[in-house]
């Protein structure tokens, strides 16, 4: 399975910030944003990463990352978005490097505290179709929705009036090879974007997206509360906590690979 980190966007929301580098570069505690979705790929066992970036800093991610050294990697690829098309549109440029093998793509400014080897490996028994992760939250308006019926995801609704359901859909998404054909199917939304939500009911339709639940706490950090709140989480937790990989982590990665 390959990695896929999508951190393009103007950040608007985090103005003035973004004026002057990208919103994924900001500081949490004491490493840029950008690290936290890299390393949660990385402690799920996955290698072969992409990161899609766009506007005028791109740069500035290589001059940080290189070639993901630090984060024991041997190699670190990158693509550039022009424009703002959206995430899934962001997605889109990432078939070439996916090459028909299945894909877990994080977006790049969601933290997590622990791990995802359990849905990793749980995809790769699903071996079709697409997975999401989802976390119960008490507003649920707030957040693109995930209506659940036994093992299967029925449906998503995008920040709704009434919930069905207090399952949160968060940044985190494994897919099939079908997800590029789908992309090219997506119409843009009345903000212009294609809608990562319209790709993931695609495989609603065909039956085929499934969900983990996810343990620990989760935030994105896209606004001034959630930076706000995401350098609190992860000063209270510990960043050692968030960097290492943890003893069942590291066992299910050794299994994984023997």
């Amino acid at each position: 399975m390959k990695g896929v980190v999508l951190a393009g966007g103007t950040g608007s929301r985090l103005n003035p910030l973004t004026r002057v580098t990208n919103k994924h570069l900001l500081p949490v505690y004491d490493k840029p944003m950008v690290c936290y979705p890299i390393k949660t790929l990385v402690n799920a066992g996955i290698r072969e990463i992409l990161l899609v970036t766009g506007g005028k800093n791109a740069g500035d991610f290589l001059r940080l990352l290189g070639n993901g050294k630090d984060f024991g990697l041997k190699h670190l690829n990158y693509t550039y978005q022009e424009g703002e098309g959206g995430i899934a549109e962001a997605l889109g440029l990432a078939e070439h490097f996916a090459d028909g093998d299945p894909i877990c793509v994080i977006l790049g400014d969601n933290i997590i505290e622990n791990h995802i080897c359990n849905a990793v490996e749980n995809f790769k028994e699903q071996k079709h179709g697409a997975k999401i992760l989802v976390k119960e939250v008490p507003d649920a308006e707030r957040f693109g929705v995930a209506e659940i019926r036994g093992n299967h995801v029925i449906g998503i609704e995008e920040k709704p009036r009434a919930p069905k359901s207090n399952q949160a859909v968060i940044g985190i998404y494994l897919y099939d090879a079908t997800v590029f054909e789908k992309i090219r199917r997506l119409k843009p939304s009345g903000r212009g974007e294609l809608e990562i939500t319209d790709v993931n009911n695609f495989y609603v339709q065909e039956g085929r997206l499934t969900y983990d639940r996810l343990d620990g706490w989760w935030t994105d950090a896209g606004t001034f509360e959630s930076l706000l709140r995401a350098n609190n989480l992860v000063a209270q937790t510990g960043a050692n906590k968030l960097t290492d990989i943890g003893e069942t982590a590291a066992v299910m990665i050794r299994e994984a690979v023997q």
